[in-house]
C-alpha cells in the first residue's frame, strides 16, 4: 500500500514538525541556558530530514503509481499532519533541567520508530521495507546518541558548549 515515495514524505514530514516544535521551544523554555540543546535538536531534525532527502536519491523510484499507493499516500497525509507525538503535549517552559530535555527528545525518537513499525503490515515490497528499515536504523542511532548526552549530562556537554 505505501511506496518508499511515501514512506520517505512521511519521515521528513515528522523530522520537519519536530524541528519547528524544538524551534518554538526556544523561545518559550524557562531557562535560557536549555536553549542550545533545543538548537542541536532541531538541528538534528533538519539534517535527519535532508538524509531522508538523500535517502529519496538513493531509492529506484517506479513510475507506475497505482490507486493503491495514492490512496496510501493520502492517508498518510491526513493521519500526520502536523503531527509531533510526544512533542505535542510537552510544556517547554515548565522544563528546566537538560536531562528532562533530553528524556522528552529520547522518548520523541521512540515514538517515531514505533510509529514506523507500525507501517510495516502496509508495505507489500521488499525494497520498501528495507528503506523504511534505514529509517529506523537512523532514529535508533539518534536515540544511542542522545543516550549519550543524558549519560554524560554536564553543562561541559559539547552542544552546550557550542555558540550558535
Amino acid at each position: 500500500m505505501f511506496s518508499v515515495d511515501d514512506i520517505i514524505d512521511l519521515a521528513i514530514q515528522i523530522e520537519q514538525n519536530a524541528e519547528k516544535v524544538y524551534r518554538n521551544a526556544q523561545k518559550r523554555v524557562s531557562d535560557a541556558s536549555l536553549s542550545p540543546m533545543l538548537q542541536w535538536l532541531a538541528d538534528e531534525e533538519s539534517e535527519h530530514a535532508k538524509w531522508f532527502a538523500r535517502l529519496r536519491r538513493e531509492a529506484r523510484q517506479a513510475l507506475n503509481h497505482s490507486l493503491v499507493q495514492d490512496m496510501g499516500k493520502a492517508l498518510l497525509s491526513e493521519v500526520l499532519g502536523s503531527q509531533s507525538f510526544s512533542l505535542k503535549d510537552a510544556d517547554f517552559s515548565e522544563i528546566t533541567e537538560v536531562h528532562e530535555l533530553l528524556w522528552l527528545a529520547i522518548e520523541f525518537e521512540k515514538d517515531k520508530v514505533m510509529f514506523y513499525g507500525l507501517l510495516r503490515p502496509f508495505i507489500e515490497d521488499q525494497e520498501t521495507l528495507d528503506f523504511l528499515d534505514k529509517i529506523i536504523d537512523e532514529e535508533n542511532r539518534h536515540i544511542q546518541e542522545l543516550h549519550l548526552f543524558l549519560d554524560s549530562e554536564t553543562q561541559e556537554s559539547p552542544i552546550l558548549s557550542e555558540s550558535s
